[in-house]
């Protein structure tokens, strides 16, 4: 049975590849936790520029888009910071200047627990984006963000080091830890529906709000809760 998480720290942060991401892999917890007062953070690593089915449709006007939905979302969800980086859809590269970026905003937002893709998963495909990604905040939290000597041009724009706590990576072929999201699964669907170039027709009662519903009772299966988010969670040393 896995670990249920019920302590809401004081900052946390979603870090993920794509607009949406977010939602779908942490939309309940982070709904969960800021209606209870912990500050969430979104950034959002790319700016979704190949995310249209659209044969019509340009990057250009695909990524205003998914901007504007992307707020509408966070606003939805409750989030307290919105980054939104401007690397472009499948571009990313787990390279010395992505881990600077993602160094610097944990610097700047200093969150207790980060939230992002596990680069690891192997049951079924994992999108490159997401494993850049994934890989990246890893490294971030340990050592870089922690150790000052590490982009030490940041101690000198007066961004300290910071220690994450709790690293929680989400659709993991082997997670350890739920959080009960029965009470803000409406708040993650409604967030995810503002996305609506990627999931339309989001609404309650359709098979995909159905769909979600499912997955999410599925998990929590084994608990006392209706709904669960599953994580693979890494705890820092203190």
């Amino acid at each position: 049975m896995l670990e249920v998480i019920t302590d809401i720290p004081q900052r946390a942060m979603v870090v993920c590849a794509h607009p949406d991401d977010a939602e779908i892999g942490a939309g309940g917890v982070s709904g969960l936790w800021a209606q209870n007062g912990c500050e969430v953070t979104f950034v959002v690593c790319t700016n979704g520029s190949s995310g249209s089915n659209d044969q019509e449709m340009t990057a250009h006007q695909i990524v205003g888009i998914r901007q504007r939905e992307q707020q509408a979302a966070a606003d939805v969800i409750g989030v307290s910071n919105l980054i939104m980086m401007e690397h472009a859809d499948g571009c990313l590269e787990a390279d010395l200047s992505f881990l600077e970026e993602i160094v610097r905003v944990i610097r700047e937002f200093r969150p207790d627990t980060i939230f992002t893709h596990d680069p690891f998963r192997t049951n079924g495909f994992n999108h490159r984006d997401h494993r850049m990604t994934g890989i990246t905040v890893q490294d971030a939290v340990y050592p870089y963000a922690r150790d000052h000597l590490h982009f030490a041009q940041h101690i000198e724009r007066g961004l300290q080091p910071h220690k994450v706590k709790d690293l929680m990576f989400w659709h993991s072929d082997r997670p350890n830890a739920i959080v009960d999201i029965t009470s803000s699964i409406d708040k993650r669907i409604e967030g995810l529906s503002r996305h609506a170039s990627q999931v339309p027709g989001l609404v309650s009662g359709t098979s995909s709000d159905r769909r979600i519903r499912e997955r999410a009772a599925k998990i929590a299966a084994d608990h006392s809760f209706q709904y669960g988010e599953a994580f693979r969670r890494i705890s820092a040393r203190r």
